[in-house]
């Protein structure tokens, strides 16, 4: 009796572990990279957006562009801004003056409630010349 408990367990181990397992999504691949790769482990799925970049003249304009770039990469993988945990922000030539226009940006899109974790970076330059901003994501979402 004892024996066919133990086998009982662990099969049930077996196909909880089974049903468990980690299973990895690639979306939008780039050359090189993916824009985002999504994570399903259980009913949980984890959404790593790579940095996305915007267009436009000067900061204010390449935030917006890369909020909406970020925005549709997370729909894309079935996520919202309300999904997203942690953001990290590269932004060129940092100054002090800068972060007021970031903060507005971001309030105005996220709102001012529940604001995900977020790391911002000075950084010396992107990939081309022309880019001031760098916005990544993590989100997590419940899956049915």
């Amino acid at each position: 009796m004892m024996k066919k408990s133990l086998l009982t367990l662990l099969s049930c181990i077996s196909i909880c572990y089974a049903s468990a397992q980690v299973q990895k999504e690639y979306i939008n691949p780039g050359p090189g990279y993916t824009h985002v790769v999504a994570v399903n482990t259980g009913n949980t799925r984890t959404i790593y957006v790579s940095g996305q970049i915007g267009e436009g003249a000067d900061l204010e304009a390449q935030l917006r562009s890369s909020f909406a770039n970020l925005k549709k990469q997370l729909a894309d993988a079935g996520a919202s801004w309300k999904d997203v945990v942690k953001m990290t922000t590269y932004i060129v030539k940092y100054s002090e003056s800068d972060l007021d226009t970031f903060r507005r940006i971001r309030g105005e899109i996220l709102g001012d409630k529940e604001m995900p974790a977020n790391t911002l970076v000075g950084v010396y330059s992107l990939y081309k010349d022309e880019f001031l901003v760098e916005l990544e994501a993590v989100a997590v979402i419940e899956v049915k």
